[in-house]
């Protein structure tokens, strides 16, 4: 698994690749001294796991993670436990404080690899869903079996989506990066870090802030589409 360190004090960056060497499993590809810098590392890079500090100058670890389209696995490094609730909002597999105890960071390692193993059969054990497949939707006593199609959006809420179809939004216990990898991308399009479209379902879309694009679902939702992947949503839809 590709990781990349994020923090802005070096003696700190050091300290994390040292106490990371004996896990064969990971592999740093990289370190970012701030969260302009890690951004441009993450789009680049690809990293499958941020090691991440909250308290850098300028932006913020967690006003980092919200500018990017598309979050990988984030354990969150730092000094101070009063971010632990805010971190998991944020679906963060761990929260390890400074100074880092080996145990706590092997107990880590552990559960990243896990996760891995587990994402691993999904995709080999399960195709890419089309909007023509029916799938099963349970939220509390109520359920579904509904045609992909008829989903307009889906909508993160930490570790559970939203589904918007009919007058319905149930949600279901799977993040958007698992959906994201399942969802056919010719028809559901990652519009942001935190919803997929439906590009069937679109009505109308207009210039946004940034370079991004507002686009407008059949049923009213309007869902800014960011500006990296408002170019990538140009290219797919020109001629």
């Amino acid at each position: 698994m590709k990781a990349l360190i994020i923090d802005d004090e070096r003696l700190a960056r050091v300290e994390l690749k040292r106490l990371l060497a004996p896990f064969k499993e990971i592999t740093i590809v990289g370190e970012a001294v701030n969260a302009d810098d890690a951004i441009n590392k993450i789009n680049d890079l690809k990293p499958d796991i941020i090691f991440l500090d909250i308290q850098m100058p300028g932006k913020n670890g967690f006003e980092m993670l919200e500018e990017l389209d598309s979050v990988p696995t984030v354990v969150f490094t730092t000094a101070y436990d009063e971010y632990a609730l805010k971190a998991f909002e944020f679906n963060a597999m761990d929260y390890l404080l400074k100074p880092i105890e080996p145990k706590r960071l092997e107990d880590t390692i552990k559960k990243l690899v896990e996760k891995n193993r587990k994402e691993i059969l999904a995709v080999i054990d399960k195709p890419v869903l089309s909007e023509d497949d029916q799938v099963f939707v349970k939220d509390g006593e109520r359920c579904w079996f509904i045609k992909l199609f008829n989903v307009r959006l889906f909508e993160s809420e930490g570790n559970y989506v939203r589904l918007y179809f009919e007058d319905h939004k149930p949600l279901i216990l799977r993040t958007l990066n698992y959906l994201d990898e399942r969802l056919d991308n010719k028809v559901f399009f990652r519009a942001n870090r935190k919803h997929i479209v439906n590009l069937k379902w679109i009505e109308n879309i207009e210039p946004w802030l940034n370079g991004g694009l507002l686009v407008k679902l059949k049923g009213g939702n309007k869902i800014e589409v960011s500006r990296r992947q408002a170019i990538k949503f140009k290219e797919m839809l020109s001629l």
